[in-house]
């Protein structure tokens, strides 16, 4: 192999990297962030805000993100809408205070289960804030106080925190901060939490916005059949016309159990293809990428003539990826594992194809979303109900 030919190995590596690394919105960068602040938690006045918990079968985790919500202040509204739920889900709910529940119809074609229970839900808010909360999610003492003082202090409607996911085992650690990594690389927070109308981002299980702003962005109604809710919302509201923020907290506990390759293999699955569009060709450019990123360059380390350069971009994907692994309190040795961990992203997202190819959108909590419907979505973070 020529010494040009060896290099075109490790080229387009260092292309995508070090463009990642130099780019001005920065979207390795973990600056985007609000944490708890438990001293606010005991005076926090949160009468102007009702959580709206959209529930199905969640009697393992309900009594703890309840719990979370009594710690974060006074005076704050809880509606929980039971949607179908086979277990102890409202029984558990209706043993908290200030907690209304809402028994869920059964779920109308054309829907979304998380939206279908939003959307009957929202009619019992009366407060000029909404908190959207999935409900596997925990919040640390603070978190909503925090949350409502950014909101207000840079005059925002939308305000959306990405769940600190639980890592408890070898493929929570090797997958999940690149779940978070990939979607800051699909939809850079700086971007997003800009005037900037093309890029448009939230992550669906913790979303405080003005109820107002539910309603001039039609929600739930108007993206009722995304399976992917959260940034279909969240550009629908910019779009309106109103300001949106998306950031990331260790206040925001995932409460969802993972640990094995299989669960996290269900969780991706069942919406990367929407990510894309359902394009095959696109699922197509996304493996020429993820190839030219991470394989290319291990193999140009062993050919004379391009392990210079091979080795620079290898260097670069680390620098870009360290910022969420620290984030996350995780060793540097994990980015060792990141073309394993990048390969087996890919390996996912052709699973995801090639159910929809077979008829199937999603599977989540005993509902299949075949093909053929209408859709709307855009990339998200994939919480539904």
């Amino acid at each position: 192999m020529t010494g040009t030919a060896a290099l075109w190995l490790a080229a387009p590596a260092a292309i995508i990297w070090f463009g990642t690394l130099l780019a001005p919105w920065r979207p390795w960068s973990t600056r985007e962030r609000i944490e708890p602040d438990a001293a606010a938690a005991d005076g926090a006045d949160l009468a102007d805000i009702t959580v709206l918990i959209p529930a199905r079968d969640e009697a393992e985790v309900i009594g703890t993100t309840l719990s979370g919500l009594q710690a974060q202040g006074r005076g704050l509204q809880v509606v929980l809408v039971d949607d179908q739920s086979t277990d102890a889900t409202a029984r558990i709910a209706a043993s908290f205070p200030n907690t209304r529940i809402i028994s869920g119809k059964p779920l109308p074609q054309g829907w979304a289960g998380k939206l279908w229970a939003l959307e009957q839900g929202k009619a019992e808010v009366r407060t000029p804030l909404t908190l959207l909360l999935d409900a596997d999610i925990e919040l640390r003492p603070g978190l909503l106080a925090a949350l409502l003082r950014h909101k207000r202090a840079h005059g925002l409607h939308f305000v959306s925190l990405m769940a600190d996911l639980r890592r408890t085992s070898f493929w929570d650690r090797l997958l999940l901060p690149a779940f978070v990594y990939y979607f800051k690389l699909l939809y850079p927070f700086a971007l997003s939490n800009s005037r900037f109308r093309h890029v448009a981002a939230a992550a669906g299980g913790c979303i405080l916005v003005d109820t107002a702003a539910l309603e001039k962005a039609g929600a739930f109604a108007g993206l009722r059949d995304a399976l992917i809710d959260d940034c279909t919302l969240a550009r629908q509201v910019k779009n309106a016309g109103h300001r949106t923020w998306v950031g990331l907290s260790r206040g925001v506990v995932s409460l969802r159990p993972y640990g094995s390759l299989g669960s996290i293999h269900e969780m991706v699955a069942r919406s990367a293809f929407t990510q894309l569009y359902y394009s095959n060709l696109l699922l197509l450019l996304v493996t020429v990428i993820f190839a030219a990123a991470y394989w290319l360059p291990l193999a140009a380390l062993f050919v004379p003539g391009a392990q210079a350069l091979a080795a620079a971009a290898l260097l670069a994907m680390a620098l870009g990826y360290w910022p969420t692994l620290r984030y996350y309190g995780l060793s540097p040795l994990w980015l060792l594992l990141a073309p394993l961990g990048a390969t087996l992203y890919l390996a996912m997202t052709w699973s995801s194809a090639i159910r929809y190819w077979r008829g199937t959108r999603s599977r989540w909590k005993g509902r299949v979303y075949a093909t053929g419907a209408e859709r709307t979505e855009p990339a998200g973070t994939g919480h539904q109900s």
